[in-house]
Order: C-alpha cells, then structure tokens, then sequence
C-alpha cells in the first residue's frame, strides 16, 4: 500500500514553456516526416502488444519487426505537443553511461558475493512487482509514442490482484507524461493514474506464474519454459538473448529473493554471451555493475545490484542508424527499472 500512496502523491506539473527542457529543431527529413504524419489520418486506439503477447521474445520480435517506425525518437512529443519550436515535454531518455575509469568486473566474481546475500536469508520471493518503465508503444495504425510509466502489481492472499499504473518519468518530476491510454496519444501530468485494476482469483503452475525456483538447474527450465513454446523447447540452453527476455518477464511477475537471485547470477555467468563493462548508475540513482549483450543492431544492457546480484534494470538501445526514420545509433529502445 505505501507503493501505491507515495504513486498517488506525485501530481506537481510545471508550465510547459519551462526552458530547462527545451528541445533543438527537428532535421528537414524529420521535419517533412512530422507534416506527413499531421497531415494522414489520425491513429486508432493502440493494440498495447507489449502487455498482451505472452513471452518477452514475442514482444522484442514486435519492436523490431515495427523498428522501422521508430521516429518516435524525433516526432513523437512534437506531433502532440506542437510545431518543431515548441519546447517538448516529452523526449527520449538518453542511455545510461559506463563510469569512465571503472574497473569491469567478471560475473564470475560476482556469484561468491550473491552465494554470501543468499546465505544470510532474506526475503522469500514476492509475487508481484515495482518497476518505472519507458517504451515505444506500437501502433497497428500509427506512429509510436513514448510512454514512461510506473507500475505496481499486487497479489493477495486469495490469488486475486491489482494493478496500479501511474505516468510518471524520474528522468522529469513534475513534466507532463505522455500517454496513449484510452485512444490516440496525448498529455497528461506527472502522476496521473492511468489504470487501477483488481483482477479475480487466478492460478496456474505454469512459468511465470508458478513460483521461481532458487537453484541454478531448477530456474533454467524455468526460464526454458518461458522463453520456448513447447514445440520449440529442445534440450538446448537458453542463448543469451534468450535468457535476458525471460528474466525480463520473471520480473514482470515475480519480485525475487537473494536466493533466486544468486541462481539468476550463476545462469548469466554460465552463458558467457554478456561482457562486463564497468559501473553504472541507474535510472533511480543507484549504483550498479554493467553488463551488455550486443545483436542485431541493439545493444542490452543488464544491471546487477554490486553487493547481491539482484537485477535492478535493463535497457535496450540502438547501435545502427536508421537515418531514413530519424534515428541514430545510442537511441533508447526501452528500458526498465525494478524495486523491491
């Protein structure tokens, strides 16, 4: 309940000619782009695939498949906020930067520090979850717009639950959030509940449902299950990409304990596709150790708590440009940050 009130407390927007968060102009190609899209027909209510598909792979498929209308990075905030010189509330965060100088250090030498967490008990695993997000909502009609938000799941004692989403973005307190709830996109501030939500009673035994294990051997099939449909599951292990998109769906559902969480340490050191790049600081302002993944044009990078190894976020960006759709390579995709 506390998540929910400190959410419900966070109404202060400030006027939108405020100059701290003034934008430059828009490039010719964006520009022409803009008018074409103010010009077309309005976009229809936005299917929200990113909360319907089962499976973060099913959603990364579905970026990338619609990456091509990615010029919510330039267009986005300006179709509704205005002409290129207006001052935009809503833009693309920037990607988390490495700490110049920092030592890297090996997820190797990272398992003996989540084994020691885990030892010293802790809380068991909590279904449910806490995380601020910001994406590109895709559209079957329409451009893509950014939306920061908050969530907070809880479950009770009878399997029900509720769902608390409030728009929010860290990055700007008090700034107007945009949004595509409830049809096209538009404003709304800092702090608004966009859905409140009990659900009724629900069971499954199914992953990410069921609750995780907290062995290595154990959380891998797990994580198997949810990254491979059964015709697919084989006996192969989970390849990186793989591994990051389950995980980032186990946190959707599950707030994990230490001891899952140094099972979840040894499973990324096992894969050997993650590079550590140094230390980092988090979209909440909390230290961490980096690790990146790059593929197809995207780099994934994983922050893991120092001391325990919890997940504390993840973040996509691109590393190619796409010039034609107005977006260069260090542009965020999404990302996510997740609290206790």
């Amino acid at each position: 309940m506390a998540d929910e009130l400190e959410l419900l407390r966070r109404a202060d927007p400030v006027p939108d000619d405020d100059p701290r968060f003034a934008d430059g102009p828009l490039d010719a190609r964006a520009e022409q782009r803009l008018r074409r899209l103010l010009d077309g027909p309005r976009p229809r209510r936005r299917a929200r695939p990113l909360q319907t598909l089962r499976g973060r792979a099913a959603r990364t498929r579905l970026v990338w498949g619609l990456a091509a209308c990615a010029v919510v990075l330039v267009i986005a905030g300006n179709a509704v906020l205005g002409d290129p010189a207006t001052p935009r509330a809503v833009a693309a965060p920037l990607p988390l930067t490495v700490r110049a100088g920092s030592a890297p250090v090996p997820l190797r030498d990272l398992v003996p520090l989540a084994d020691a967490a885990a030892a010293a008990g802790s809380p068991r695993p909590r279904k449910g979850t806490h995380v601020q997000s910001w994406s590109l909502g895709m559209s079957d009609s329409g451009p893509p717009v950014t939306l920061p938000e908050e969530r907070v799941v809880r479950w009770r004692a009878d399997a029900s639950h509720t769902e608390l989403v409030v728009a929010t973005d860290p990055r700007r307190p008090g700034r107007p959030v945009l949004t595509d709830e409830g049809g096209e996109p538009h404003l709304v501030s800092d702090g608004q509940v966009i859905r409140r939500t009990t659900y009724p009673p629900m069971w499954s035994d199914a992953p990410p449902e069921a609750t995780p294990p907290h062995t290595a051997a154990r959380l891998r099939a797990y994580l198997t299950e949810i990254a491979r449909p059964p015709a697919d599951r084989g006996t192969a292990p989970l390849g990186t990409a793989e591994l990051l998109d389950a995980v980032d769906e186990l946190l959707d559902h599950w707030t994990l304990g230490p001891r899952e969480s140094a099972a979840l340490v040894r499973l990324f050191a096992a894969t050997g596709g993650l590079r550590p790049a140094g230390e980092v600081t988090d979209r909440l302002g909390r230290p961490g150790h980096a690790y990146v993944y790059d593929a197809r044009g995207a780099r994934r990078m994983l922050i893991l708590e120092p001391r325990t190894g919890a997940v504390l976020g993840m973040e996509e960006t691109f590393t190619e440009d796409a010039p034609e759709y107005g977006v260069r390579a260090g542009a965020v995709m999404s990302y996510s940050a997740w609290m206790r």
